[in-house]
């Protein structure tokens, strides 16, 4: 997981630039956590980029994805919903917006509501401001 600043406005949060997250995981081996442990797990479509209102919101849900990150909790293996390849890497119930300025597939900006809907959606994984402190 990398972080950037990126200096333009996403639609809907005009008053500040982006927060740039970037995602990289290679092909591996699943391990003991995953659904068939032993068997290699494919990586399709990383790295990934992601993007948030470089604003006190913003920046408390990157903080929280950084926590979720390092718990493993932002990808895990399974069945793609897209494509339908099984063993590979996918979403884990943690939405990310992928693109900054159109909002057709509902992964894009202007969304008003995304920024408190991934707060619950890190609060449903465990993921709260308390583990802040924690860290």
């Amino acid at each position: 997981m990398e972080v950037f600043s990126y200096p333009v406005s996403l639609p809907g949060h005009e008053d500040c630039g982006t927060i740039l997250i970037v995602y990289n995981i290679p092909p591996g081996v699943q391990g003991p956590e995953h659904p068939n442990p032993g068997k290699p797990f494919t990586a399709r479509g990383f790295p990934r980029q992601c993007y948030l209102p470089d604003n006190a919101q913003g920046r408390k849900v990157l903080e929280l994805l950084k926590v979720a990150w390092k718990r493993r909790l932002i990808f895990t293996v399974g069945t793609s919903s897209t494509t339908g390849e099984t063993d590979t890497v996918v979403w884990n119930e943690i939405h990310h917006k992928t693109e900054m300025d159109r909002n057709v597939t509902g992964h894009g900006y202007p969304d008003p509501n995304y920024l408190q809907n991934v707060l619950a959606e890190l609060a449903a994984q465990g993921v709260t401001e308390d583990c802040l402190g924690q860290q």
